[in-house]
């Protein structure tokens, strides 16, 4: 289950079981809500099955600007380290098996990274990593038109194509579903010319 994680944070395995056995597992239906904007975070994620999306409201528009695909942690990072309100929604988007971890256990976990400067090091890129992909989609926006931030994501993360529904996708590219169809028919048309 957390391979991954072993393989980016070599703890001896006496360790790894104490921390492991942190983990709550739930399964979930799509559309479940885990923690709404303006909630405070007290736990943390993976998703062992599924895919779960973080969104805001924006003046009653509901916009979606992260996915999170299996084999992933998330939290609001702001929320759940600083104990402020949450600036995000995450909510299911297909059933989920997910495994929950509260903030305690992840204090407790995050002590013995920051005492061990190999793995300090690693951590802090596993941090970085997210921040990257927030500035990439910032980034995107400023400059990339719409077809190409499509491209994009078709190029980079094609699992979202086939799995998340359009109207998310639409949101996450920052167009309407009518825009992203129109983007979607022209790019097959050039395809058949």
């Amino acid at each position: 289950m957390f391979e991954h994680i072993k393989d980016q944070f070599p703890f001896p395995k006496h360790k790894w079981r104490k921390f492991l056995s942190s983990f709550e597992r739930m399964e979930v239906p799509a559309k479940t809500l885990l923690l709404k904007e303006g909630e405070i975070s007290y736990s943390a994620y993976h998703i062992e099955q599924g895919i779960v999306r973080a969104w805001y409201n924006n003046d009653g528009k509901d916009v979606t600007f992260q996915f999170f695909l299996e084999n992933t942690m998330f939290s609001s990072l702001e929320s759940f380290k600083k104990g402020l309100p949450s600036m995000v929604s995450f909510e299911t988007i297909e059933p989920c098996v997910l495994y929950k971890i509260n903030k305690p256990d992840v204090e407790t976990f995050l002590e013995e990274v920051y005492e061990n400067r190999e793995l300090r090091s690693l951590f802090m890129d596993a941090l970085f990593e997210r921040i990257f992909d927030y500035m990439k989609h910032f980034f995107s926006f400023i400059k990339d038109s719409p077809q190409q931030r499509y491209l994009n994501l078709v190029q980079q993360k094609p699992e979202i194509i086939k799995r998340v529904p359009q109207h998310y996708i639409a949101s996450y590219l920052g167009i309407t579903t009518v825009h992203l169809s129109r983007i979607k028919s022209k790019i097959l048309r050039e395809r058949l010319e």
